[in-house]
């Protein structure tokens, strides 16, 4: 008998929780330190005002992949091989920086833009991360000028701490500042318009858009998803034999499950800003419970994207092994054998 797992819980209400506020940006962060059951994947929700910017930085312990939720941005990185980039974003586009790669994140306006970054590495801060003017204002003076080849009154302008956040103006697209190609490519090395793309599953109760490590190949530790399901489906029971779960509910209500053998499963409720989480094997089901479209970002901490469903396991195996181990009548079990499911419907849409 399923027993209801009591003080754990796989949801983390990020979205209500206190901000860190800067000059022109606020972000909220989730690793397991504030959210336990998050032990593979951390994540962030930055929001960004026009000409706003996370300021030149890099993470030592972790990859970075970001979604646009709403609003525009640009991105600069240094490879450490020498080659740089810079990228426009909008809703629906994903970027991904490998680790201890140096990047900054601009707001491009019109109007904030808000974007969630996912971390494989649940030990990840937000607040510990190597920033550029840190670094500078805790190197000697003598070896700050001699390096940047400035003087000392230069030198005692820059920043006397960590900025974080700098605002300053909004880039013009048509400026060399700016970056921008003449013609854009869809898709650059560190950028990919994902809800561009066409859904990779589209079923009876909903689509699934998917980047993974083959369709965005750059981001060869994460993949990522963005599941809409209508009112009163689900995505299937299935698990991820190959990677942690870290859910982002971009907008609706849903309930989430997770089965963790022996008997065990924690069922909570979500809502818009609210955060998920199902650890690497264990069995999880995304139920729609709300009257709206349930829109959900995923991100994965593999750059390959795997996924056991119930419906293609049952229907793999012969219709004697499912009657002898369902303890149903063989036509019940052939029955079994032709579901593929992937989304499941509402029961009055069935």
């Amino acid at each position: 008998m399923m027993k209801q797992t009591t003080g754990l819980s796989f949801r983390y209400e990020l979205e209500k929780q206190k901000p860190r506020l800067g000059d022109g940006g606020t972000t909220r962060g989730a690793s397991v330190h504030e959210f336990p059951a998050s032990v593979g994947i951390a994540g962030v929700s930055m929001r960004l005002d026009s000409g706003s910017m996370r300021e030149l930085h890099w993470h030592a312990n972790a990859a970075e992949w970001g979604y646009v939720v709403s609003g525009r941005c640009r991105t600069t990185l240094l490879n450490p091989d020498g080659a740089t980039e810079t990228d426009s974003f909008g809703p629906g586009d994903i970027w991904y920086f490998p680790r201890g790669w140096g990047h900054s994140i601009q707001g491009l306006g019109p109007g904030e833009c808000h974007f969630i970054l996912i971390f494989d590495n649940g030990d990840f801060s937000e607040d510990h991360t190597f920033s550029i003017t840190d670094w500078l204002s805790h190197t000697p003076a003598a070896v700050v000028e001699q390096n940047l080849g400035i003087d000392a009154q230069t030198l005692a302008k820059l920043p006397k701490g960590e900025a974080y956040f700098a605002k300053g103006p909004v880039p013009n697209d048509r400026s060399p500042d700016a970056g921008s190609r003449n013609y854009p490519e869809l898709v650059s090395t560190h950028r990919y318009p994902l809800l561009a793309q066409q859904p990779r599953r589209v079923a009876n109760g909903g689509i699934q858009f998917i980047a993974s490590v083959k369709e965005f190949p750059i981001s060869k530790t994460m993949a990522g998803s963005v599941l809409e399901i209508e009112p009163g489906a689900m995505r299937e029971l299935h698990w991820h034999p190959n990677a942690d779960e870290w859910q982002y509910y971009i907008e609706g209500q849903a309930e989430m499950a997770v089965f963790l053998a022996e008997g065990q499963v924690v069922t909570d409720q979500f809502s818009a800003g609210d955060v998920g989480y199902a650890p690497m094997g264990a069995g999880h089901y995304i139920r729609n419970t709300g009257n709206g479209v349930l829109r959900v970002l995923i991100g994965f901490n593999n750059g390959h994207y795997q996924s056991n469903d119930i419906s293609a396991w049952l229907a793999s195996n012969p219709g004697d092994v499912l009657a002898s181990n369902l303890g149903v009548p063989r036509e019940t079990a052939d029955k079994l054998r032709h579901l593929t499911s992937f989304m499941v419907p509402g029961r009055s849409e069935i």
